[in-house]
Parts: C-alpha cells; sequence; structure tokens
C-alpha cells in the first residue's frame, strides 16, 4: 500500500505543480495582452490626433490661400503682373517686326545691287 500512496502523493504533487505552471502562463499572457492593448491603443490614439493636425492644418492652409487670391492687394498684383506681362509682350513683337522689317530692306538692297552690277 505504501506505492499507492506514494503514488498519490507524487500525483498530488504535479498536478499542483503543473496547476501553477498554468497560471502563471496564464497570468503573463494576460499581463501581455494588456501591455499589448496599452500600446496599440495609445499609438493608435496618438496616430488620429496627428492626422487630425494635419487635416485641420490641410484646410486651414487652404481656407487662406482662397482669402489671399480674392484680397484687394493679390488681385492688383494680378492686374498688375498682366500689364506688364502685355507691356513685355508687345515690346517683343515690335522688335521682331523692326527686325523682319530689316532683314527684309537689306535683301531688296542687295538683290537690287547685283542685279545693276550685272
Amino acid at each position: 500500500m505504501t506505492t499507492h500512496s506514494s503514488k498519490s502523493k507524487d500525483q498530488d504533487l504535479l498536478v499542483t505543480v503543473a496547476e501553477s505552471i498554468g497560471s502563471t502562463l496564464g497570468a503573463i499572457a494576460a499581463k501581455a495582452d494588456a501591455a499589448h492593448k496599452a500600446i496599440a491603443s495609445s499609438t493608435s490614439s496618438v496616430t488620429k490626433e496627428v492626422k487630425r493636425g494635419a487635416t485641420r492644418l490641410v484646410g486651414k492652409t487652404k481656407t487662406a490661400a482662397r482669402q489671399a487670391s480674392r484680397s484687394k492687394p493679390a488681385r492688383s498684383a494680378r492686374n498688375s503682373t498682366r500689364r506688364a506681362k502685355g507691356r513685355v509682350t508687345g515690346a517683343a513683337r515690335a522688335a521682331t517686326r523692326s527686325a523682319r522689317t530689316a532683314v527684309r530692306k537689306t535683301k531688296r538692297s542687295s538683290s537690287r545691287r547685283s542685279r545693276s552690277r550685272k
């Protein structure tokens, strides 16, 4: 009978050790899960906050650009650049026209000279 009682004691000891190991592993898993959730939730809230701030900044920038494009100084600046562009293009056209005219005149006169020499 001693073997039976020693087996039951050994078995009880093994069951107790297995239960303590199981509970320890369960506690470690629960702590790891809680830590993961804490990290993931803080990261996602930080990410959401940054994204929200970025979208707000983009919206404010677009609003400011819209308002600036409609302001009196912006309109007058656009008009003055338009006028200046018109002046420059007009002057460029006039210069090319006069250059072409000069080239035509020189061609005519050179062709008349060559005719008269023959």
